[in-house]
């Protein structure tokens, strides 16, 4: 064995060990959850007092649970569609354009990954009141469009980029116009990455809390009723059951998301 081979034989144990460690430490909460959702028990505590799917059944006959649950999906519907747009736009004039203000663009468009949440919330809070519009799920709409559009641009960003420009070009050297390239020859080829861009925002408005629960009004998103009934034992296992039939549904999106943007 070389000297160059053995310290790489040494190093794959340990990343074998780091990378089931965060597999253990992304996967390990939801076993836990999915656990206590068929508990008997409202008690959220070892050893368990048998085993019921009692709990998923009342979600069901849950008005003000269900009121949440579509209002999270009627905003994240909303503001995937917005961000997606608007990233996808961003995205085509990063990649095919050179212009004054290009890196200006660049840097507000993904602002939002750096900018806090709960910052983020304080200021639309405040911009809100300026402006006396009052706090709804429009306002959460607004604020789920402005976290989601670095994700979105990004994702069409990276597609863009990816395939030849000399597509373009053969399709104006034939007659069409710019506008009708994008159509026929740009927004195809994307399509895959403006999906999963969607599905991305979609996941990401559906599951935000800091900015839902500064700009709610009397229209609460499931997270932030979520987080007003945790005192209530009794509606405890109620809301964990429910949180593991959206947690499955998150990851699903997210798998869905990333097998069309490979593909």
């Amino acid at each position: 064995m070389t000297a160059s081979a053995r310290p790489r034989r040494l190093r794959l144990p340990v990343i074998r060990g780091y990378y089931w460690l965060l597999i253990g430490l992304l996967y390990l909460p939801i076993a836990i959850l999915f656990v206590f959702s068929i508990n008997a028990n409202t008690t959220l505590s070892f050893p368990l007092r048998g085993f019921t799917l009692a709990w998923y059944a009342k979600l069901f006959a849950t008005p003000a649970l269900l009121h949440a649950v579509t209002n999270s999906v009627m905003v994240a519907l909303g503001s995937s569609v917005a961000a997606t747009a608007l990233g996808s736009m961003i995205a085509i004039l990063l990649s095919r354009f050179n212009f004054r203000g290009r890196t200006a663009l660049t840097g507000l468009a993904m602002l939002p990954l750096i900018i806090p949440f709960v910052v983020l919330a304080v200021a639309l809070l405040i911009l809100f009141r300026a402006l006396d519009i009052n706090l709804s799920l429009v306002t959460i709409a607004i604020a789920h469009v402005v976290v989601a559009l670095p994700y979105t641009t990004l994702i069409v960003l990276a597609r863009l980029i990816g395939f030849d420009k000399q597509l373009e070009e053969a399709s104006m050297d034939l007659g069409a116009s710019y506008p009708a390239t994008l159509r026929l020859v740009v927004l195809p080829i994307a399509a895959p990455a403006i999906v999963s861009a969607w599905i991305t925002a979609f996941t990401v408005s559906f599951d935000e809390f800091a900015l839902a629960l500064f700009l709610a009004g009397r229209d609460p998103t499931f997270p932030v009723y979520l987080y007003g009934q945790l005192r209530f034992a009794n509606t405890l296992p109620v809301l964990i059951a429910t949180a593991v039939l959206l947690m499955l549904g998150t990851l699903t999106l997210i798998l869905v998301a990333d097998r069309i943007r490979k593909r």
